[in-house]
């Protein structure tokens, strides 16, 4: 059984915003109230988690989560990576150095901000992050099978990840046909729809809907949703049939 799990599915321009009153931003309906886009996924034996922003440890206190197994980053910007300092919780209860997948790009930028994590003698409670260097090539956490997928976010290079059944794709603007051909089979697909008009970093929705129709995945999540697209009981019934807008705390469960 593979477990997915949206512990977040907004973005910077996500709910609440402060100082707009639009009407997503003053939804009472739960799932127009979004937290920085991550998920976690899970097959009973291995958990890894997918970006670590500035959300992290609320969603990990929401979720109940007790250990995780690895972190993988998508790419390097902050409302993906900031959170990395709250696993010293997972450290000093699990006893043990966090590991977190990442590209060479995106480990120099992890380095930099916890720059107090990577000296020769960290201050006692200092996070403890064990970095492990990603590239095209497919690789295991534990029991569980990882290809990654490259695209681009505008001209930063950004990584999504095929994990079996499932694809999370978020913050891609741009995706070979190449890459595309990765997810083939895929049950579920998961990538990023900002908004309705096109966007110069993410796909817009209905490029976000021509990736889904090229994969061809059964069911397809939109997530890293802004404000900009409108409620969620308003846009879900517009969306081609096997088509979702995913909301934060949506678990998707596949035998």
């Amino acid at each position: 059984m593979l477990r997915l799990t949206f512990l977040g599915t907004g973005t910077s321009q996500g709910v609440p915003m402060i100082g707009c009153d639009c009407k997503v931003c003053t939804s009472s309906d739960v799932r127009d109230s979004r937290l920085r886009s991550s998920v976690m996924v899970e097959d009973g034996t291995t958990r890894v988690i997918i970006d670590s922003g500035p959300d992290f440890r609320t969603q990990m206190l929401r979720e109940g989560v007790k250990d995780i197994d690895a972190i993988l980053l998508t790419h390097q910007h902050t409302d993906h990576i900031i959170g990395l300092d709250d696993v010293r919780a997972f450290n000093y209860f699990c006893k043990k150095s966090i590991k977190v997948y990442a590209t060479e790009a995106v480990q120099a930028v992890v380095k930099k901000n916890f720059d107090y994590a990577f000296t020769d003698k960290p201050y006692p409670g200092a996070p403890q992050i064990t970095l492990r260097t990603i590239d095209s090539e497919p690789f295991e956490v534990g029991t569980l099978k990882i290809t990654p997928i490259r695209g681009k976010h505008f001209t930063l290079p950004v990584t999504g990840y095929r994990i079996g059944a499932i694809a999370y794709l978020t913050d891609f603007n741009h995706i070979t046909d190449e890459e595309v051909e990765k997810l083939r089979g895929v049950e579920v697909l998961v990538v990023n729809a900002l908004r309705h008009t096109r966007h110069i970093s993410h796909f817009s929705l209905p490029e976000a809907v021509d990736i889904a129709h090229k994969v061809g995945a059964p069911k397809t999540l939109f997530t890293h949703i802004s404000h900009q697209l409108g409620l969620h009981a308003e846009e879900e019934p517009l969306l081609p049939e096997g088509m979702h807008l995913a909301y934060d705390t949506l678990t998707i469960e596949l035998p």
